[in-house]
């Protein structure tokens, strides 16, 4: 695994993730495909030209209506690991808080592969699990059944950088943050870029 960089912060991840998502989701251009689209906030952020994509696998009424409310935008109910799109007919991806949940995050970053253009990219804040062998660890692991539960199928022990690394991308760009709130260092995220 390459290395990564190492930052941390006094704003807690939603603070993060909500400053990660004004300062990078505007920038996307052309298509976008936003997997595990939840209520929609990120097509929110999305340049007003970009085409919008919105993948989640059990829409509700808040996604179902933001993509009403907005031009070039469309509905697909599907899971990330069978997106239901041609390949290479994507120019980025978001992933916002979803590989921590999907129920399997090397096919579905296949699927993304598949589906960005050439040099086409994948944007990501993602959960991620504490150094093995820390107190961090220990307790993510007693937890990982609530969040299981009650956060849409959350696992905090998963090393999702490994697995974007892994991937096939032919660059990552990817920073970890020491998040500040009281569950900051149990809640390590990353965020970056990587590239097809």
């Amino acid at each position: 695994m390459r290395p990564s960089r190492a930052l941390a912060t006094s704003l807690s991840a939603p603070a993060e993730q909500r400053r990660w998502r004004y300062q990078v989701l505007p920038t996307l251009r052309g298509t976008v495909l936003d997997v595990g689209a939840g209520s929609g906030i990120c097509g929110a952020a999305l340049d007003p030209r970009a085409h919008w994509l919105a993948l989640e696998p059990s829409p509700g009424r808040r996604l179902a209506a933001a993509v009403r409310a907005r031009s070039r935008s469309r509905l697909l109910s599907a899971t990330a690991e069978q997106i239901p799109l041609e390949d290479g007919s994507v120019d980025a991806v978001i992933c916002s808080t979803v590989l921590c949940s999907v129920t399997d995050p090397p096919r579905a970053l296949t699927e993304i592969l598949r589906v960005l253009r050439h040099h086409g990219r994948l944007v990501f804040f993602e959960h991620v699990a504490s150094a093995p062998g820390t107190a961090a660890h220990r307790a993510q692991r007693l937890v990982r059944p609530l969040t299981r539960l009650l956060g849409h199928g959350c696992d905090p022990c998963r090393d999702t950088a490994a697995t974007i690394y892994r991937a096939g991308f032919s660059a990552v760009e990817l920073e970890t943050l020491r998040t500040g709130g009281p569950l900051g260092g149990l809640a390590p995220v990353i965020r970056g870029q990587a590239v097809r």
